[in-house]
């Protein structure tokens, strides 16, 4: 970065540059303000003036991070079928997600992290934060579906729930040896999880 483009950065953006910045070298990192401040090169003031909590910096983070890794969603695409924008959607969600090698070394990071052990507070508030950010995302493509007639009005919660546990399943499944080609596999199991949130 240029001292020019530095210098029309935005002390909001530099905090967010640098926490994006910080999870993406450490998804358990703990966005502690006087962590990010230091990063970001602001005081910690600033950053509280900002973001007043912490849960609203990591939700900031993440929704900035979604923006920019899954540009226009396909859930407004209505020249596809519901079906097929919903299977779209979920496979955003794990396009990210590595396979065999990085795929064990992720799930061995997150064992050490969140299993083999109590999960630190600073952890434990990251995962939330992340896990919050995926279910709004997934509540708001049945929302639109809802709104659309296509999907019965209720409770998307469970809705989302239900489709975050298949996405997860799916992300542990790339680190265990298998038989099957993965893609057809995942793919099968998307249209099924989407088929069942789809007849209610």
């Amino acid at each position: 970065m240029t001292e020019t483009t530095s210098a029309k950065t935005s002390s909001r953006d530099k905090i967010l540059i640098a926490a994006a910045a910080m999870l993406g070298e450490d998804p358990t990192a703990r966005l502690s303000v006087r962590a990010v401040a230091a990063r970001a090169g602001v005081s910690t003031g600033s950053l509280r003036h900002h973001f007043p909590t912490q849960h609203a910096l990591q939700d900031a983070v993440l929704a900035g991070i979604y923006e920019t890794v899954f540009p226009g969603d396909p859930i407004h695409d209505t020249a596809l079928p519901a079906r097929d924008r919903l299977v779209a959607c979920m496979r955003q969600l794990l396009a990210p997600a590595e396979t065999g090698e990085e795929a064990r070394k992720t799930w061995a990071t997150m064992y050490e992290t969140y299993f083999a052990c109590e999960p630190t507070e600073e952890a434990r508030q990251a995962y939330l934060g992340i896990e919050r950010q995926m279910r709004h995302r997934v509540e708001h493509w049945l929302s639109v579906l809802v709104d659309e007639g296509v999907l019965p009005r209720g409770d998307n919660a469970p809705r989302a729930r239900f489709l975050l546990t298949v996405v997860n399943g799916l992300t542990l499944e790339r680190a265990l040896p298998s038989t099957e080609a993965l893609l057809a596999s995942e793919t099968a199991t998307l249209f099924t999880a989407a088929d069942s949130v789809l007849r209610g």
